[in-house]
């Protein structure tokens, strides 16, 4: 795959240490272009920057590391979209702070379709889980491309959900785009690199920093039309994403859970706060404004099982399950048995069981 000329300025211009987004649009807009940027004087430059932002334009970006950028996107796939590129993500150049440049690791014009992230608890409940991946593949379905961060947990259950419909999914994620993170995600994210695409603001070599992520999330809300919180701790990164959305006008939507799980308090909160409370695939189609997409979304549908009936929702015990049905002790432990078999309830620790949505 060969590099267009212009795209060596592009790096050269962006991977200058300490010349952050705003300033790299500062000098955008003053110069017009890269190119006119790195052929002007070095007091022009130094005049539109900090002491300490100055020094480092004289000092120049590492030749190495463009050479790393360059080779990696000479490899089939692999892109590098600018703010001067016309398929760059329109809804990113509606936010206040969109990358100079994005690296795209498959379908580029995966970025430009409508989009609902789903974003929630590293930490998840296997109903969570579920949850998570039902209204993905729902939603992906109904025509909606469905953006999470490849983290564990619900962002992992929702690309799942994504890559099973017809929508597919994107990972916006915190490193560069030769790194995986988590590891353990690396089979998920060599699929959504074939079926849809990964993203990142962040230069090829990246590590996985910890102060990268929230950054990373503003991405997440500002390729979407709207964030849905499944599962969120009142303290979640997750609630950083809706914060960006909110402040980006995009939609707010959570799923409401149990009063007792603390996994349920941050969408509570943000429901509270004034976020649509969403119970069905159908929620989020009319709070987003396409209700013409909304047949196309097929919503968990009960169980009628009287075992299923009386465990409810929320997580209980053996003991209690028992004095709920009335059933001996034996038959109790052979149809949960079979219900666990069937992926109709999970066991969790301490001797739980919890119901988990019908697919």
């Amino acid at each position: 795959m060969s590099v267009d000329p212009g795209v060596e300025d592009w790096l050269r211009f962006t991977l200058v240490p300490g010349i952050g987004g705003a300033t790299q649009r500062k000098l955008l807009k003053h110069f017009g272009s890269p190119a006119a940027a790195l052929r002007a004087p070095a007091s022009e430059v130094s005049a539109l920057l900090s002491a300490t932002a100055a020094s480092a334009w004289r000092a120049g970006a590492d030749v190495s590391e463009i050479g790393l950028v360059l080779a990696w996107l000479g490899e089939p796939g692999n892109h590098l979209l600018t703010l001067a590129d016309a398929e760059y993500p329109p809804a990113l150049l509606e936010t206040a702070d969109p990358p100079t440049v994005l690296y795209v690791k498959g379908s580029v014009d995966r970025l430009s379709m409508p989009a609902l992230a789903i974003v929630g608890s590293r930490n998840a409940t296997p109903q969570g889980l579920s949850t998570a991946r039902d209204f993905a593949r729902a939603l992906g379905s109904a025509g909606l491309t469905i953006v999470s961060g490849l983290a564990l947990g619900i962002d992992t259950a929702a690309h799942e959900g994504g890559l099973a419909s017809s929508g597919s999914t994107v990972a916006v994620v915190g490193t560069g785009l030769d790194i995986v993170y988590p590891a353990r995600n690396r089979d998920l994210a060599h699929r959504i690199a074939a079926e849809g695409a990964i993203v990142s603001e962040f230069p090829i070599g990246t590590k996985a920093i910890p102060s990268n992520f929230p950054r990373r999330n503003r991405l997440i809300s500002g390729l979407s039309r709207g964030v849905l919180v499944v599962e969120a701790a009142i303290r979640s990164g997750s609630l950083s994403t809706a914060r960006f959305a909110g402040e980006q006008g995009r939609e707010v939507l959570a799923i409401p859970g149990s009063i007792h799980s603390p996994l349920s308090r941050g969408c509570h909160a943000l429901i509270k706060q004034g976020a649509k409370l969403v119970e069905s695939a159908s929620d989020v189609l009319e709070e987003l404004r396409l209700t013409s997409l909304a047949e196309e979304a097929m919503d968990p549908v009960s169980d009628d099982d009287p075992l299923l009936a009386a465990l409810g929702h929320d997580p209980c015990d053996f003991d209690t399950l028992s004095q709920r049905t009335g059933l001996p002790v034996g038959s109790l432990q052979t149809r949960l048995s079979e219900l666990e078999l069937e992926g109709k309830i999970a066991c969790l620790p301490g001797g739980r069981f919890q119901r988990l949505p019908t697919n």
